[in-house]
């Protein structure tokens, strides 16, 4: 991970609903459930969670319905002002910005795009995508050549004079995107973004937006009930419930040692050969002899290696250079099935 500060940092973020919120919280015992609070007449969307969010890094938060990840992610933003706690954007403490300079920071910072498209159906494409511009003030041939630009990043040229009931829903989800982009922001968060979409659409848009991300470098926060999906796009995963943080970690990490039975349960039936990679098994101190493996390659990538090879240390490679090696059995473990 990063050693820059984070982009995000949250800590013992707490945002209670109810009557009196904050004379509320300061009554929490430590030790209250979920449950305990519903019981007192107050719903704890987001329950004492600590993180941060690094520069790059694409942060997947999933959970359940009503799991409170949506909840957590307004509080990022300050869509919702949180009950407890500190967030900080880019050093910066959100509660203690008065509108004005919240406004500016949400319009110059972050790009927001949710499972909804809220596409305003009487313009163009290039018109909704130079809209958030629009509301900057910036002049019209600025803002429609940065709208040209981001509708041709997202596969849209040739459509920028078509209305959003002329679009496939991929397509009017790209809008969304487009948008978001306009503004250049460098925090980005989604919501559920292709949730809508049939299944063949849905795993375009991720390829999409896997090809975005290496254009462009975001600090994203991504929010997913598909734990498929999570894993498929994520540099580290944190799974909600009951409006806590589970576990927060490496997709590797998360199917390898689960930290509770609630996550182990979102686990177990994934296939950890198409999840964990040779740089996570490769022990630092170990040295190998023959080819090296490139620290990013799955074990299922490399099942017929696996299968034929004989040495029992493999040496493995980032960014060219020799990490460490990866015990044969180790990974021959996870492909059949066995203990890691």
């Amino acid at each position: 991970m990063s050693t820059e500060a984070p982009v995000i940092s949250c800590k013992n973020v707490w945002k209670i609903f109810g009557k009196n919120p904050e004379t509320f919280l300061k009554s929490i015992d430590p030790g209250m459930s979920f449950d305990d609070i519903r019981e007192a007449g107050y719903i704890a969307g987001v329950r004492d969670v600590s993180m941060d969010v690094h520069k790059g890094e694409m942060l997947v938060i999933m959970g359940l319905s009503g799991s409170g990840k949506s909840t957590l992610v307004r509080c990022f933003s300050r869509l919702h002002d949180i009950t407890g706690g500190t967030i900080a954007v880019e050093g910066q403490d959100i509660m203690s910005l008065p509108e004005k300079e919240l406004i500016d920071l949400r319009r110059s910072k972050m790009g927001m795009v949710f499972q909804s498209f809220g596409l305003l159906p009487h313009r163009t494409v290039l018109e909704n995508v130079a809209f958030p511009l629009e509301m900057r003030g910036q002049d019209k041939h600025t803002r429609r050549e940065r709208a040209l630009e981001v509708v041709k990043l997202v596969g849209l040229e040739g459509r920028e004079d078509y209305f959003p009931r002329e679009l496939s829903g991929g397509q009017q989800q790209r809008v969304g995107i487009a948008r978001s982009l306009a503004i250049e922001p460098d925090i980005w968060f989604l919501d559920e973004p292709f949730s809508a979409l049939d299944p063949l659409i849905r795993k375009e848009m991720q390829d999409e937006f896997l090809r975005l991300q290496q254009l462009l470098n975001k600090t994203i926060v991504f929010i997913t009930h598909d734990f498929d999906e999570a894993l498929r796009l994520a540099d580290r995963i944190a799974i909600m419930k009951d409006g806590a943080v589970e576990q927060c970690d490496t997709p590797d990490q998360i199917v390898l040692h689960p930290a509770t039975e609630y996550v182990r349960k979102f686990t177990e039936d994934i296939d950890k050969a198409r999840v964990v990679h040779a740089g996570v098994l490769a022990d630092p101190k170990a040295t190998g002899t023959g080819d090296p493996i490139d620290a990013r390659t799955t074990v299922h990538a490399m099942a017929r290696m696996l299968v034929n090879d004989q040495r029992e240390l493999i040496p493995v490679t980032k960014a060219g250079s020799i990490i460490g090696a990866m015990p044969r059995q180790a990974a021959l473990d996870i492909l059949l099935g066995g203990e890691a």
